[in-house]
């Protein structure tokens, strides 16, 4: 596929499905990956002519927990287009449980979150308890972006773990730029186990 898509560019022209001949087209290409395609280059992943056509200019946009005050208006966005004409709102402290949430799954999970926020609400505001976080980050921190201290005994057992295997995990992406291979290769386990740790705690 990496081929083809080089050939497209390059040559700007495509063949439909089932035609004889190519077609030429003149298109602009906007393209978008949570990965480290400069890394997937140097471990012989992703191509180097393709990554150099399509890297002309970017734009990276770090991850939303790391860009708190998009949290509110985003929210606020998200919870509009998902409800159409209802009159549900988002509650001070609700809004504080969103500020001091990691969001491993970045606006899509916002999104989620809101939407079934919205399912579990009673009337016209969304309480924190129907956002139903993970209780290792729901809480409110000393301050914005950053998370509170858990220590063992404060909350269950299982419920502290995950949160100290979740710190661990997220801490390890950032340091590999989102590169699953290198993480796992970090924390000393294998992709396969990491792909399962990031399924079991709702990090995907």
């Amino acid at each position: 596929m990496q081929v083809k898509l080089l050939r497209v560019i390059q040559e700007k022209a495509v063949r439909p499905v089932g035609e004889q001949r190519e077609v030429a087209v003149d298109v602009r290409v906007l393209s978008a990956t949570h990965k480290n395609l400069a890394a997937m280059v140097e471990d012989g992943q992703f191509r180097q002519d393709l990554y150099y056509r399509l890297n002309v200019i970017e734009l990276k946009v770090p991850p939303l927990r790391e860009r708190s005050g998009d949290i509110e208006p985003l929210a606020r966005h998200l919870l509009k287009k998902i409800q159409g004409a209802g009159s549900l709102e988002l509650g001070e402290d609700t809004l504080q449980a969103l500020l001091h949430y990691p969001f491993p799954g970045n606006v899509r999970e916002l999104e989620n979150i809101l939407e079934r926020a919205m399912t579990m609400a009673d009337r016209d505001m969304i309480k924190v308890d129907d956002l139903h976080l993970p209780e290792a980050t729901a809480g409110s921190a000393a301050s914005a972006g950053s998370q509170p201290g858990l220590e063992p005994g404060e909350v269950p057992l299982e419920d502290y773990l995950d949160s100290v295997e979740r710190e661990a995990i997220l801490k390890a992406l950032e340091k590999t730029h989102n590169n699953k291979t290198a993480a796992a290769k970090l924390l000393g386990i294998t992709f396969r186990a990491l792909r399962y740790r990031l399924k079991k705690l709702g990090m995907e």
